[in-house]
């Protein structure tokens, strides 16, 4: 009975990650100096628009991008946010497709734009099965070639949001965020929507710390910025709290 009382009476922390928490490990941000999009055009590899346009381009973009996760491991920030859960109930939701917070150990991670070592056939996950994921498969870091079928016979596609699609796990997203007694927000710009806005769903007296080294663009004064890097920030909030 002491037990179960300790565990309800947590504080929940939800942590809103973005590219900036794993920048540390050797993954490229998207929009910063250097960055995929100035590589790469979204529109081409990460579109739906250009899925259709050229599939064996974008399923090779996400090969390279499995083959450079392969080499990498969580950094610091990734291990403390996954240490926050010795003593609050945490929830990280991620901006990032990557696997590292599961890596660290997180084991309650919402991923809102996909995962980048599932597949799926090109025909589910959709409004119509209700985005149920039972038929992602989990690749790890191998490639996924044209002409490599699903079980349903349908070309397997990257279990990735597109631009142009939907986010389906916006709602539950939403629902963590709302429930937090803490929110931690650790390497995102906040300019990417819908995820940007999710902070706006945090009750009027819940604390809001931002850790990203770059100015925030958000006006509120319920937030905290610490203006570092991801892992020497973690450290500072950690203190904080």
């Amino acid at each position: 009975m002491i037990l179960i009382h300790t565990i309800m009476s947590r504080k929940k922390i939800v942590v809103l990650t973005g590219a900036g928490v794993s920048a540390e490990s050797g993954l490229s941000t998207y929009r910063d100096n250097n960055g995929l999009w100035d590589n790469y055009d979204p529109m081409e590899v990460a579109s739906i628009q250009g899925w259709y346009a050229n599939r064996a381009l974008v399923l090779n973009f996400y090969n390279m991008q499995r083959e450079k996760l392969k080499d990498c491991k969580p950094n610091d920030a990734h291990i403390a946010i996954a240490r926050l859960e010795d003593n609050y109930d945490v929830t990280v939701i991620t901006q990032n497709v990557d696997n590292l917070h599961e890596r660290a150990g997180s084991t309650r991670v919402i991923h809102l734009h996909g995962e980048a070592t599932k597949v799926r056939p090109e025909n589910c996950f959709n409004d119509e099965d209700g985005y149920s994921e039972r038929s992602v498969i989990d690749v790890g870091y191998n490639k996924v070639s044209l002409g490599d079928l699903a079980p349903n016979g349908v070309q397997l596609r990257p279990h990735i949001v597109f631009f142009g699609e939907a986010v389906p796990k916006m709602e539950k997203a939403i629902e963590e965020v709302a429930k937090a007694d803490i929110l931690l927000i650790v390497g995102t710009s906040m300019q990417v929507y819908p995820a940007a806005g999710l902070y706006r769903y945090a009750s009027y007296d819940t604390p809001i710390y931002i850790i990203d080294p770059a100015d925030v663009p958000l006006r509120d004064k319920r937030i905290v910025h610490i203006q570092d890097v991801a892992t020497a920030g973690m450290r500072k909030f950690i203190e904080m709290l």
